[in-house]
């Protein structure tokens, strides 16, 4: 063979093998693309917490569990949404055309949640919802999967106690937006079935409410107890009023969704909240390893924070986007997630749950809640449980 011939056979190879090496740096560089999630929260504003306790959660998954899936680094973008509709359309917007996210989470009221359905639905990405409540949520988008809970579903609880226990008559007083609208209808009809009677329905302004006048209204009512559902955080100023005008004094007991007794707020209402009884998904002072385990490793992550139900909502919400990711091979569009996303079932810290195939909305325990003082803390101490509890309209 002459020299010639040597040359241009042993170019060939290195050329080839050149080749062959940069299709395989090509696929290992494609296999290796990150897994983005666009976390859309009110990191500023009067919900400000609700978006720190769910970033907290997020960030304390991916602490234990790592920030790689089924060899994809998982790469967080979080978006300050303040709250406002408006905002969380355009940022979701922006994440799925511009940073093209895999998944888009969050979501800390029902606002923001329905105005971003139809992006979802459109750009065909699912929306992992650890927030936002109103029973119709998930009916939105096909791409919609929740893993907070639905206020129709935690409501039932209470609804059935205040009756058994000496509560006939009762002054609701919600939050006037989708959660409270569900939570006065979910309680009315079901005080009712069990023989209470409603003697008025107030709602309240979403934001800057003034309780004083409605607090009020109720004193004149004289019922038995007020229910009541605010927003996370709301319920310290709420409860704060309900004793200066002296509503504890006369007799008037306190029942509500557990919102209003937030874990991460209960301290700071102080002794008023002692014997008020809500129905939740969950306590920071749930009695399990798993919870034991959460509450210790969140306090830390969060210098200090008690973890209220946004935080666990938000830690199971990863873990449901992470299995869908192992289930997918890393390789799922937005329906294959989807699709993995249903039917999951797992021990969370809260007790166990699962995702509903049918509805993609989640199914879980509701318990049965007492203020009390723990240690020299207020806690929120369960002490019955409604058991795989649906959303009652699904």
């Amino acid at each position: 063979m002459n020299s010639q011939k040597r040359l241009f056979l042993r170019g060939t190879a290195a050329a080839a093998l050149a080749l062959n090496a940069g299709l395989q740096s090509g696929l290992a560089s494609a296999q290796a693309a990150p897994f983005k999630v666009g976390l859309l929260l009110p990191m500023t504003g009067p919900f400000a917490s609700t978006g720190r306790q769910i970033d907290n959660g997020v960030r304390l998954y991916m602490a234990q569990f790592g920030d790689k899936v089924a060899g994809r680094p998982v790469q967080i973008i979080l978006k300050d949404d303040t709250g406002l509709p408006d905002i969380t359309k355009r940022l979701a917007q922006e994440l799925v055309v511009n940073d093209k996210v895999d998944v888009l989470a969050g979501f800390g009221l029902t606002p923001l949640a329905l105005s971003t359905a139809p992006i979802a639905t459109q750009s065909k990405t699912p929306m992992v919802v650890m927030a936002a409540a109103t029973s119709i949520i998930t009916q939105a988008s096909p791409f919609i999967v929740r893993t907070s809970m639905t206020l129709p579903q935690v409501t039932l609880g209470v609804a059935e106690w205040a009756p058994k226990n000496g509560i006939k008559k009762v002054v609701s007083l919600v939050t006037d937006y989708g959660p409270g609208i569900d939570a006065e209808k979910t309680f009315r009809e079901r005080f009712l079935l069990n023989g209470g009677q409603v003697l008025a329905e107030l709602r309240v302004p979403l934001r800057n409410p003034d309780y004083a006048p409605f607090l009020q209204k109720v004193r004149d009512l004289k019922p038995d107890a007020l229910f009541v559902f605010v927003p996370a955080g709301a319920g310290t100023a709420l409860l704060k009023q309900f004793a200066e005008r002296g509503l504890d004094k006369a007799g008037i007991k306190l029942i509500g969704e557990g919102s209003v007794a937030d874990d991460e707020f209960l301290n700071d209402i102080g002794d008023v909240a002692l014997g008020l009884v809500t129905s939740h998904p969950y306590s920071a002072s749930h009695n399990s390893p798993a919870n034991k385990k959460f509450v210790e490793a969140f306090m830390k992550q969060s210098n200090g924070i008690r973890p209220n139900f946004f935080g666990v909502a938000a830690y199971d919400g990863m873990r449901v986007i992470y299995e869908a990711i192992k289930a997918t091979k890393g390789k799922g569009d937005g329906q294959a997630l989807v699709d993995a996303m249903k039917g999951q079932i797992f021990e969370s810290p809260r007790g166990p749950i699962y995702i509903d195939g049918q509805t993609r909305d989640i199914v879980q325990n509701v318990y049965i809640r007492r203020v009390e003082r723990v240690n020299g803390q207020l806690y929120n101490m369960e002490f019955d449980v409604l058991k795989d509890v649906k959303d009652p309209g699904k």
